[in-house]
């Protein structure tokens, strides 16, 4: 692998084009990297990201992996589309000798929940027993940190919290909540909506996440990258309705377990995670990176994703399935 002080690494994105890695990719283009991603094509990739190299294959296929990117070797290797351990399994297989540098996108949510101390940092334990998508991050984890320490495999663990752009809403209900807001319905919020959560905008996170790719301190190591931020569900909605020009929003409050029973799907994401007050200590991944701040407060970020999505109806509009859910819910817990 080059130094850190590199002019350009060699980088090896598996996606490129999501939440996260899209201004992840914007980035490390803008600092002269030179960036293939393997995409199966299904998101086009963004003006923004011109000077990319297009790979086409199914990141979750090993063999069309393999076949996409041929005998080449990178600086830097980068999985976003890396969810079970086999998976990753599989990428040590492809990449043993082949990147200076393998980094695995787990997940916060992977830490011990309930949590015990705060502020979290990257000692806290890894225990999820509510979300499976959470295990299977951790067990994932689990092969990384033994291929490094019985060979020396070059990995990087590196966890987000709740990191948005302009186009996801993090509200129970997405964006039907805010047309609800609008027309002064009730909206549902998880618990009495007190716990606290960090909020990251993905610009703010790839600062932190570029800063670690191709430098040897981060191997064998991990991170978590999160805002500093800690704001309380009720006044992420509040946010959110002054943002679109609503009403102060009339919150119906509902416990986690109760959505769980009534909605299994939307259960393990809120009983195995924003369910629970979280704290973040950022300080590790500030020490390797020391230009990473935070500069997108929410309100601002609320701004901007309403702002997109009223520039075009399409992208808008209410979902008759979470409107219906929302109308259950508050019809049973409302009173």
């Amino acid at each position: 692998m080059r130094s850190v002080t590199s002019v350009a690494l060699r980088i090896l994105f598996i996606g490129g084009t999501g939440t996260i890695s899209t201004s992840v990719s914007e980035l490390a283009l803008r600092r002269g990297h030179e960036l293939a991603i393997v995409t199966r094509g299904s998101t086009p990739v963004p003006d923004s990201m011109q000077g990319v190299e297009i790979l086409r294959g199914d990141a979750g296929d090993p063999a069309s992996l393999a076949a996409a990117i041929g005998d080449r070797d990178f600086d830097v290797v980068v999985n976003f589309r890396a969810f079970l351990p086999e998976q990753v399994a599989a990428d040590i297989e492809l990449f043993r000798g082949r990147t200076g540098q393998y980094v695995f996108i787990s997940s916060a949510s992977a830490y011990q929940k309930p949590v015990e101390r705060l502020p979290i940092t990257e000692s806290t334990p890894l225990r999820n027993p509510f979300w499976q998508y959470s295990r299977d991050k951790i067990a994932a984890e689990d092969l990384l940190v033994e291929a490094y320490r019985a060979s020396g495999f070059p990995m990087t663990i590196v966890r987000p919290s709740h990191t948005y752009t302009h186009h996801s809403v993090p509200i129970f209900g997405r964006w039907t909540a805010i047309e609800r807001m609008r027309a002064g319905k009730p909206v549902v919020v998880q618990g009495d909506g007190t716990s606290l959560w960090h909020l990251t905008h993905s610009r703010d996170f790839a600062v932190a996440f570029v800063g670690l790719l191709g430098n040897r301190r981060a191997i064998g190591e991990a991170f978590h990258i999160t805002g500093d931020e800690a704001l309380t569900w009720n006044q992420i909605f509040q946010i959110l309705a002054r943002a679109a020009g609503a009403p102060d929003p009339q919150l119906v409050r509902v416990s986690s377990d109760a959505i769980a029973r009534s909605y299994p799907d939307e259960g393990p994401g809120l009983v195995g995670d924003k369910a629970h007050s979280v704290m973040f200590d950022n300080s590790k991944v500030k020490s390797l990176v020391p230009e990473f701040v935070a500069t997108t407060p929410y309100w601002q970020g609320a701004a901007e994703m309403i702002a997109w999505h009223d520039a075009d109806p399409s992208r808008g509009g209410i979902d008759p399935e979470q409107d219906a859910m929302l109308d259950a819910l508050i019809a049973k817990y409302g009173a």
